[in-house]
């Protein structure tokens, strides 16, 4: 090819790849900017995120999900300006979202309880729960799934939907609980004395707080019983330790004070016929 053709096809050819190469520029300069302008959205959430103490993985993920958004909402108008039809582009992308989120539908049920658990937080790393019709301590939350580490060791996954869908009874949130108490004495033993009695063991546990005071009344006239109530207060950690020394101080005590606790039973009356 001589000088003389080549200077055909630039005299022919030229403006046109000019006029692309314009486009393409354009193109890329604006793919650049939104990938800045993405990317500096991203980090300013992220930022105010972690200032308020959200999860760190909610935090990344969210940012990453900004992030890709917007450099896709800024990508589509610079392949139109380079010349490139996005109309089908962005119809195969909404196809392809749609099949995935039919395909991951329990995933993204999942996902969307994990946000709500993290953000919420009806319930932290720690915390002994009854969530999902399990008990034990949150070992972790993630943002498909829940792990419960039970009181005899063993690790329960449970997918965040089923958390979230039935009541979460936290334990461990408050700084006090309760400790209800029901002790049956039998209907001829003494009940200001097994009333004493519960009296002088709460207050020797220097566990059971004063304030608010216990509770120690007669709660009911059972069948076969009389049904004391002891409600005394104590910190949370200290629940099961002290529950569990109350009742076998109590029998203790009842049993030296010869208090009955009677047996469920039934009197049965035989009439002779004549």
């Amino acid at each position: 090819m001589d000088s003389k053709e080549i200077q055909l096809l630039i005299e022919e050819y030229g403006p046109d790849a000019a006029a692309i190469g314009l486009q393409v520029a354009g193109a890329l300069a604006m793919i650049l900017i939104g990938y800045w302008v993405a990317k500096f959205v991203s980090s300013i959430i992220k930022t105010a995120m972690a200032k308020r103490s959200i999860d760190l993985t909610l935090t990344n993920f969210i940012g990453k999900l900004v992030f890709s958004i917007l450099f896709a909402l800024g990508a589509i108008p610079a392949l139109a300006h380079a010349g490139i039809q996005t109309a089908s582009v962005i119809a195969a992308l909404g196809a392809a979202g749609l099949a995935v989120g039919l395909a991951l539908q329990g995933s993204l049920a999942n996902f969307a309880a994990g946000v709500l658990l993290i953000a919420f937080r009806p319930c932290k790393v720690g915390d002994w729960v009854d969530a999902g019709g399990c008990s034990g301590t949150v070992e972790s939350i993630s943002l498909f799934s829940t792990i419960l580490l039970t009181g005899d060791y063993k690790r329960i996954v449970i997918p965040n939907s089923k958390v979230m869908s039935d009541a979460i009874t936290n334990y461990s949130v408050m700084p006090r609980r309760r400790i209800d108490l029901v002790v049956g004495i039998s209907y001829d033993a003494d009940m200001r004395l097994a009333k004493e009695i519960l009296q002088q063991l709460v207050e020797a546990d220097a566990r059971i707080l004063k304030d608010p005071a216990p509770t120690i009344v007669v709660s009911e006239l059972g069948d076969s019983s009389v049904n004391l109530l002891c409600r005394p207060w104590v910190a949370t950690a200290d629940y099961w330790p002290t529950r569990w020394k109350l009742v076998e101080d109590l029998k203790t005590a009842f049993d030296t004070a010869g208090i009955g606790i009677p047996y469920p039973q039934m009197d049965v009356h035989f009439h002779k016929e004549s």
